[in-house]
């Protein structure tokens, strides 16, 4: 989906942005980059063009109609504006979206949403330390060139005219990104509505950190695995990470606010904080709490409290009917049943046992050069050993083929459950956003009609811009996704949720255990492998001194 990112700047040096736009640059440091004779490198592939002035005089041309009208002199003042349309990376496969395609788009942008202002549009192709995502640099001067015919996007007079600075507004923001969707719907390339507040909300500053701590916890990690040392935590989370993944968790399984705040509390370390009838979490390495509104619209008050009470609607329906699960032939050692999408899955408790792999002294480095670190592995390895041998008789596997149909068997169920969860957990999402737009379009729908009424629709479209740009998208959304024109009742869709989620609820506990299952029958068959081995090796060695002697 093409998402609409903004920068104010307060550089007087306009050659900073065009040295940014040419030339390449550190993702983490926003420091260019050097080649061996201190110069700097420009970038493989770019399409650049100017928008009332010439794009490599950008700064010089800036420079001087500032001078002219007497702007941007002081230090506080918004000297431009640097706005980035980052597309899908999924558009260049599936909708042939090239750089060039791009560039056509982000000429067209700019002049239809900043008239007569001076502008450089620019277009990268290798997208965000080269994740292939095509996006377009829109930067202008923050003071228009000439005078243009006045727009409805505009709200006061002299936006029309030259000598006078852009103006950002809430209002004039909804518009940039209501234009970017329909630039989007219209070239049928993949695009989210941008007007909804997030569910789950990642700032840009959050999005680097968390770029970063990743890339030094592997740097460690690498570290420790060349010493020996199996690293425990392979992904990193900032602390917003942290509280999003510890409410969700506790609240999937609370059916009261009580009962929420204490799982927070009990299991992360979280206290839960409600003031002003909004919801903030204290993380036990802050001092500030962060607010829902900060998280996402899924770590708000309102949706949270509506999510407890659906989980105690749930829970007593449960109590009061409960229906048998439907017979089903059970063919395997995990307990699961056809992974149909209408049938729930057979239970299946796992315990996970402490069962470890059997380390190659061969192939560890550290174990030959250190003897000490060589004797404590080989006793280890002697401890798996027997663990191994114990797990074997336990589940009566007769022979190494039968071990490895039953891994197979593990395999093949894990991947069909997996598929399963899969195909549920995008249904689910479709009936969400289906809800969602449908509740967006009924909360709309009263001022849309007296809109269709107001005498002076224009006046009336700039007071009400954004809840008739919500309606209007939410209108056009449910008509494309619908069948026969018809739009299912909000209840229809609420019960359809329901059954959805129970039913992603048990497939993603099954797929678990079976997930657990499998890496443990992985960890048996590798380690009765490494047994066979050394026994061969072992064979080897006395039939070679007896011929020796």
């Amino acid at each position: 989906m093409a998402i609409l990112k903004h920068i104010a700047s307060k550089n007087a040096d306009y050659g900073e942005a065009q040295r940014y736009l040419l030339f390449q640059y550190n993702e983490f440091t926003n420091k260019p980059i050097l080649d061996e004779n201190g110069e700097l490198i420009p970038r493989k592939e770019y399409y650049l063009d100017g928008i009332n002035c010439e794009p490599f005089t950008f700064d010089m041309e800036c420079k001087e109609l500032n001078a002219h009208y007497h702007k941007n002199e002081n230090y506080n003042e918004i000297k431009s504006h640097h706005y980035i349309i980052s597309f899908d990376p999924k558009d260049v496969e599936e909708n042939a979206l090239t750089g060039e395609q791009a560039q056509k788009l982000g000429l067209e942008y700019a002049k239809k949403n900043f008239p007569g202002h001076q502008a450089l549009v620019c277009t990268h192709i290798d997208g965000h330390n080269e994740s292939g995502n095509i996006h377009v640099h829109i930067v202008i001067n923050s003071l228009r060139k000439f005078d243009v015919e006045q727009q409805d996007f505009m709200e006061r007079s002299c936006d029309s005219h030259a000598g006078y600075k852009h103006h950002l507004s809430k209002e004039y923001l909804t518009h940039l990104k209501q234009s970017i969707m329909d630039m989007c719907h219209r070239e049928h390339l993949n695009q989210v509505d941008l007007l909804t507040p997030a569910e789950k909300k990642v700032t840009e500053r959050e999005y680097h950190a968390n770029r970063r701590g990743q890339k030094e916890l592997d740097e460690r990690n690498m570290q420790m695995q060349a010493d020996g040392i199996t690293p425990r935590k392979t992904k990193y989370q900032t602390q917003k990470d942290f509280l999003r993944t510890a409410i969700e968790e506790s609240a999937a399984t609370s059916c009261g606010l009580e009962e929420f705040q204490n799982q927070l509390s009990e299991k992360f370390n979280i206290t839960l904080k409600i003031s002003r009838g909004r919801f903030s979490y204290l993380h036990p390495e802050r001092n500030k709490p962060i607010t829902g509104k900060n998280l996402g619209t899924h770590y708000e008050k309102k949706y949270l409290l509506q999510l407890l009470e659906e989980n105690q609607k749930h829970l007593s329906q449960k109590n009061v009917e409960h229906e048998p699960l439907p017979d089903s032939n059970i063919s395997n050692k995990a307990g699961i049943s056809s992974t149909n999408e209408e049938t729930l899955p057979e239970p299946f408790i796992f315990i996970k046992s402490d069962l470890r792999l059997v380390i190659d002294l061969q192939q560890c480095v550290k174990a030959q050069q250190n003897q000490a670190y060589a004797r404590r592995i080989k006793l280890t390895n002697l401890q798996e050993i027997a663990k191994t041998v114990v797990f074997i008789q336990e589940h009566g596997y007769d022979s190494q083929e039968d071990l490895q149909a039953a891994f197979s068997e593990a395999q093949m169920q894990t991947t069909e459950m997996r598929k399963a969860l899969r195909s549920t957990e995008q249904k689910l999402k479709e009936v969400n956003e289906q809800i969602h737009y449908t509740g967006q379009f009924l909360a709309n729908k009263s001022v849309y009609g007296q809109f269709l009424k107001s005498k002076n629709k224009k006046q009336f479209r700039q007071e009400h811009q954004s809840e008739i740009t919500l309606y209007e998208t939410a209108r056009r959304i449910l008509k494309e996704r619908s069948e026969g024109g018809k739009l299912p009742s909000m209840k229809f869709l609420k019960a359809e949720k329901e059954k959805l989620t129970t039913l992603k609820d048990s497939q993603y506990e099954a797929y678990q255990n079976l997930r657990n299952y499998q890496n443990e029958l992985k960890t048996v068959c590798s380690n009765v492998d490494m047994i066979l081995r050394e026994n061969l090796f072992r064979q080897k060695e006395q039939q070679k001194n007896q011929d020796i002697s």
